[in-house]
């Protein structure tokens, strides 16, 4: 009511239209905008202000109605529409879709834009119906849904899963909007598999009618679908299954994506890098495990943390190699030498989806050629993270074997990745 009187007030003062209320009733949050006409200005004055005339100066004061001790501090914001669209457009990713605070997440934004960690966010962005996008998402790249559940499950069956199933799944429970039924505050990982286990098979989702299949879930286990829906909206890198004609043969495997997790600003520091030391390429391993987090938090430095899985003799960073044997003995797959083992991508078994549970994998990450770069011999050490991009992933099933003779610093290799690539994204 006070809150009511205090802009009927304003509105009194400024006029009907010129203040407007936005009540966020699912995680109780307002905002309340004042929106000044300055076409009053003269032009001088507006240009050395850095103020466009023709539209409303909006102060924006954005507060919690119930939060006061233990809610967010309230903020004050003032732009124009057209500059507040420029400068937030590119960090977009940086925000929550939902709240619109800057994320906290431990090692900064990634690529996609996603839900922040708060608990009302989590409400409200599933409630509302914003996460009913996983049959566009299958109808669009059942592939990699394929591969995001893979990586779910073998973060789940791993004996390290409370240090690597990271994050836990936010999900609302179906039967009570009010209610947490996978809540990261009381995890309970046998339960998550269960459901995972209850999901359809996303080849059996491209063959019959998606909400068929939804109610067969639902009908086996109420949380099977809503753990999908998480699995694939809480993903913060952008994968696509490469087409055959875009895949790297000499990596010998049907399962290659374009994989890239950096947002904007990274990206544009990298270019920059890039442009004062060059760049090249490199294979990042990784037990597919570790993945479920990657995908969501980013390549981090593992090093003396309780991330870290292998020693770190050449001390702390991200490690690489140009030879595909070395960071395939990371991933933990077993490598041969003989040709007819390999999977011909011409072949006519080229398969589209994983057959098998027991996957490794490995990326191949374009990292700039600095003075920060450590190579001890054919380990490479990269200690700051904005300087390594990832560009591919590859996945290898039972059956499946990574030639070890690959060399991202062999001419032919290098100009083989560019052209995959289809630009001239690293030079040197």
């Amino acid at each position: 009511p006070q809150l009511e009187a205090d802009l009927a007030a304003v509105r009194d003062l400024y006029g009907h239209h010129a203040v407007s209320l936005r009540e966020y009733g699912a995680i109780d949050d307002v905002d309340i905008d004042l929106h000044i006409d300055v076409s009053f200005l003269d032009e001088e004055i507006a240009l050395a202000w850095d103020v466009i005339r023709s539209e409303p100066v909006i102060v924006r004061l954005h507060c919690s109605l119930t939060q006061y001790l233990n809610g967010p501090v309230p903020t004050v914001d003032v732009f124009q529409t057209m500059e507040y669209a420029e400068q937030r457009i590119p960090v977009l990713n940086e925000f929550c879709v939902v709240c619109d605070e800057p994320h906290v997440f431990q090692n900064g934004p990634m690529l996609r834009p996603t839900v922040c960690e708060r608990e009302l966010c989590v409400f409200a962005f599933q409630t509302l119906g914003v996460m009913n996008e996983a049959a566009d998402e299958i109808a669009t790249g059942a592939q990699v849904v394929d591969l995001l559940v893979s990586m779910c499950r073998s973060a789940l069956e791993s004996p390290r899963k409370v240090v690597i199933f990271e994050p836990y799944p936010s999900v609302v429970d179906p039967n009570d909007s009010q209610a947490l039924a996978f809540n990261p505050r009381k995890k309970d990982y046998d339960r998550v598999m269960r459901a995972l286990d209850s999901i359809a098979s996303i080849r059996e989702m491209t063959q019959a009618p998606y909400l068929e299949i939804k109610k067969q879930m639902d009908k086996h286990d109420p949380l099977a679908h809503p753990l999908l829906q998480w699995v694939i909206s809480s993903n913060r890198s952008h994968i696509v299954k490469l087409p055959v004609t875009r895949q790297l043969k000499f990596m010998h495997t049907p399962h290659q994506f374009l994989l890239l997790s950096s947002p904007p600003a990274k990206e544009s520091n990298f270019r920059d890098a890039k442009g004062l030391f060059e760049s090249t390429f490199a294979f990042h391993g990784s037990h597919i495990e570790n993945w479920h987090s990657i995908l969501r938090n980013g390549l981090v430095v593992a090093s003396n943390t309780r991330l870290q899985l292998h020693g770190a003799i050449y001390g702390s960073g991200i490690y690489l190699s140009p030879l595909s044997s070395i960071s395939f003995g990371y991933s933990g797959l077993k490598t041969f030498m003989s040709k007819n083992l390999f999977f011909d991508t011409n072949s006519n078994i080229h398969l589209q989806f994983l057959q098998s549970r027991n996957l490794k994998c490995i990326a191949l990450c374009e990292v700039i050629t600095s003075p920060d770069l450590h190579k001890h011999g054919d380990i490479w050490v990269v200690p700051n993270t904005d300087n390594v991009c990832t560009r591919f992933f590859f996945v290898y099933e039972d059956g499946q074997v990574g030639d070890t003779s690959i060399n991202t610093q062999d001419p032919g290799i290098h100009k083989e990745i560019l052209r995959v690539i289809g630009n001239q994204t690293a030079t040197g």
